[in-house]
C-alpha cells in the first residue's frame, strides 16, 4: 500500500469511528434530553434497555470490522461496570480478538525488517500458519537455529509479530477516541461520573505498552522471577537475541488450554482442582507480588501435566502485554476489602471502598450498607451452582435495584483498578466454567484468614515495640526524678519567670483599659440622660468621661514600644 493510500485509509478509519460516535451521541441527546423536556420521559425510560443493547451490537460489529484498538475498547467498556449500564457490558463481555490473520508475506516482511535478516537464516523452520491472531499481532511457531539453540538451551519457540502499520492504526484510533471523549464530557451523565479524557489517556498508556514487545518481555521476566520458587507456576523464557519492539521470540510452552475440561480429564487432572489453584495464584499476584496478569483469558493460560507436583499439574501463563501494578496503598485497601467481604461486613466493605478511592467520601453510604447487608443475608456464601437455582425473577429484581443504587453513587476507578477488575472478572468466569460448584467465598476465606493472621502479627509487633519503648522510659524515670530532687535539695534548680511576669503585667494593663472603656461608656450615657433634667451635672459627666477614654486609648503605648 502506498503512503497516499495508507493516509486515505487512516482518514476513512478516523471518520468512521467519529461518525459512529456522533450518531450515538445524537440518539442519546434526543432520548435522554429532548424527550424528557416535552414530558415524554417514560418513552426514554421504556426504550433505554433495548437502545443500549442495539448500541452494543453495532459497536461489536464496528470493532470486529476495524480491529486495532476498537477490540480493546470493547473489552475496556465491558469492564466499566461503574459507568456503563449492564445492557452494554453484558453484550461486550465476550468480545475477543475476532479478526482474520494477516497474510504471511506481510508478517514475513515485518519480521525480517526487525530482525535484519531473512527468516530462513534466523530460524531453522518457521510455520506460516499462525497459532493465534489478534488485533495487534499474531503468533507463529518456529525452531531456533542450531547456534541459537546451543546459546539459549531452547529449540521450539513461538514468535509474535505485530501487524503491519499497527503503530499508525493505534495513533488514528487514539486521536478519534480523544475527540469522542471531549464530546462525552458535554453529556452531564458522563461528566458527573467519569473523567473521559483521563480515561482515554489511561487506555492509551496501556495500549502503548501492549505494542512494545520489549516491555512485554520485561514483564514476563519479572513474572517468572516472582514465581521462581513456586513449582506450580511457569512462564515462557525470552529469547532476547531474537526479540525487538515489534518481534518477540519466546519458548514454546503451549499445553492444555485451561478451559479444555475434556483434555484435562483425559490427562487425569481434576478441573475443580485447576479452578482452586488458579484462584489462589491470582490472589498471590495481587497481595503478595503486587504484579497481576490483567488478561487471564483461556488463550493465555495453559495447564501442563507434571506428576512430580502434588497437584499433578502446573499453570503456565503467557502474553504479558497487559499487566497491573498494585501500589502499596491500593493493596492495603484491597486486603481490607477482601477481609470485609469474607466476613460479610457491609460497614467494613464500604469503608474499604472509600479507602481504595472507588467510593468518594461525599457518598451517602447508609443506603449502600443496608443494601449490602441484604445482599450478604440473601446470597452471601452461595456458589455459582447455588445462585443458578435462585428464582431468576428474584435475582433480576434484586440485581436491578442494587445496580441502580450503586450507579447512582459517586463512584470512580483509581489508577490500575480497571485492569484489576478485568483480571477479577476473567478469573471468576474461568473458575466457574471449570467447576460449576466453584464458590468464590470458599476460595477467598483461607486467603482472608491468612491476611488477618499477618495483620494480627503486625499489630502484635507494633504493640511489642511500643511496650519496649514504654518500658525503657519507665526504667529511666526513677533516675531522672532522683536527679531533679537532688538539684532541688542542693538549691541549684532555677526557674526563669521573667517572660511569665511580663505577660501578667500586660494582661493586668489590658484589664485596666477595659475597665476604663466601660467607665467612659457609663459616664457618657449617664450624662446624656441627665442633661434634660439636670443639665450642669449631665454636661459635667460627659466632659469628665473623656478622662477614662484617654486612659483606655493611650495606656500601655509606652510599654508596647519597649
Amino acid at each position: 500500500m502506498t503512503d497516499a493510500a495508507a493516509q486515505g485509509a487512516h482518514r476513512a478509519r478516523y471518520r468512521r469511528i467519529v461518525s459512529f460516535a456522533a450518531r450515538e451521541f445524537i440518539a442519546i441527546w434526543w432520548f435522554e434530553l429532548v424527550l424528557p423536556r416535552f414530558g415524554l420521559t417514560r418513552i426514554a425510560e421504556r426504550t433505554r434497555g433495548p437502545r443500549m443493547q442495539r448500541f452494543a451490537r453495532r459497536f461489536h460489529t464496528l470493532a470486529v470490522d476495524l480491529g486495532g484498538l476498537m477490540i480493546k475498547v470493547g473489552q475496556f467498556m465491558s469492564s466499566r461496570l461503574d459507568v456503563l449500564p449492564p445492557e452494554i457490558t453484558k453484550e461486550l463481555e465476550g468480545l475477543q480478538d475476532e479478526v482474520p490473520p494477516v497474510p504471511f508475506p506481510d508478517i514475513r516482511r515485518v519480521a525480517e525488517s526487525e530482525l535484519g535478516a531473512p527468516l530462513a537464516s534466523v530460524f531453522a523452520s518457521f510455520d506460516e500458519t499462525p497459532v493465534a491472531a489478534a488485533s495487534l499481532g499474531q503468533a507463529h511457531r518456529a525452531r531456533l537455529s542450531d547456534q541459537d539453540a546451543a546459546d539459549t538451551g531452547l529449540r521450539d519457540v513461538v514468535v509474535k509479530v505485530q501487524r503491519p502499520g499497527i503503530d499508525e492504526i493505534v495513533a488514528v484510533d487514539l486521536a478519534a477516541l480523544r475527540r469522542v471523549s471531549r464530546w462525552a464530557m458535554r453529556v452531564r451523565f458522563v461528566s458527573d461520573r467519569v473523567d473521559a479524557p483521563a480515561l482515554v489517556e489511561e487506555f492509551a498508556a496501556t495500549s502503548f505498552e501492549e505494542i512494545d514487545y520489549l516491555h512485554e518481555a520485561g514483564s514476563a521476566e519479572r513474572f517468572r522471577e516472582n514465581f521462581a520458587d513456586d513449582p506450580r507456576i511457569d512462564a515462557p523464557e525470552i529469547v532476547w537475541e531474537r526479540s525487538t519492539r515489534r518481534v518477540l521470540t519466546l519458548s514454546d510452552v503451549t499445553a492444555i488450554k485451561i478451559n479444555d475440561t475434556d483434555a484435562l480429564r483425559a490427562a487425569g487432572i481434576d478441573p475443580s482442582a485447576v479452578a482452586d489453584a488458579f484462584a489462589e495464584v491470582m490472589f498471590d499476584q495481587v497481595f503478595t507480588h503486587s504484579f497481576v496478569h490483567a488478561d487471564p483469558h483461556p488463550g493465555n493460560i495453559f495447564v501442563t501435566p507434571d506428576a512430580s507436583l502434588p497437584a499433578g499439574f502446573r499453570l503456565t501463563f503467557i502474553d504479558f502485554g497487559m499487566m497491573a501494578e498494585v501500589p502499596a496503598n491500593l493493596r492495603a485497601g484491597l486486603r481490607t476489602l477482601l477481609i470485609a467481604v469474607t466476613a460479610r461486613d457491609s460497614h467494613g466493605l464500604v469503608a474499604a471502598a472509600q479507602e481504595i478511592g472507588v467510593l468518594l467520601p461525599s457518598a451517602d453510604t447508609g443506603e449502600l450498607e443496608r443494601a449490602l447487608t441484604a445482599l450478604f443475608a440473601r446470597f452471601g456464601g452461595m456458589g455459582f451452582a447455588e445462585l443458578a437455582k435462585v428464582d431468576p425473577r428474584e435475582f433480576a429484581d434484586f440485581a436491578n435495584e442494587f445496580g441502580d443504587m450503586v450507579r447512582s453513587l459517586p463512584l470512580q476507578l483509581p489508577e490500575n483498578m480497571l485492569l484489576l477488575i478485568r483480571a477479577v472478572s476473567l478469573t471468576s468466569g474461568m473458575c466457574s466454567s471449570l467447576d460449576p460448584d466453584f464458590n468464590v467465598w470458599d476460595a477467598a476465606e483461607p486467603y482472608a484468614g491468612r491476611l488477618l493472621r499477618e495483620e494480627s502479627s503486625g499489630l502484635m509487633r507494633d504493640m511489642a515495640d511500643q511496650a519496649m519503648e514504654t518500658a525503657a522510659i519507665t526504667y529511666r524515670l526513677p533516675k531522672r526524678i532522683d536527679a531533679i530532687i537532688s538539684r532541688v535539695d542542693a538549691g541549684t534548680v532555677t526557674f526563669d519567670t521573667s517572660r511569665l511576669e511580663r505577660r501578667l503585667d500586660r494582661l493586668e494593663g489590658i484589664a485596666r483599659r477595659i475597665g476604663s472603656g466601660v467607665l467612659f461608656a457609663a459616664m457618657l450615657v449617664g450624662g446624656a440622660l441627665l442633661v434634660p433634667s439636670l443639665e450642669p451635672l449631665g454636661i459635667t459627666l460627659i466632659c469628665v468621661s473623656g478622662l477614662p477614654l484617654l486612659h483606655a486609648v493611650f495606656a500601655g503605648v509606652g510599654r508596647r514600644s519597649r
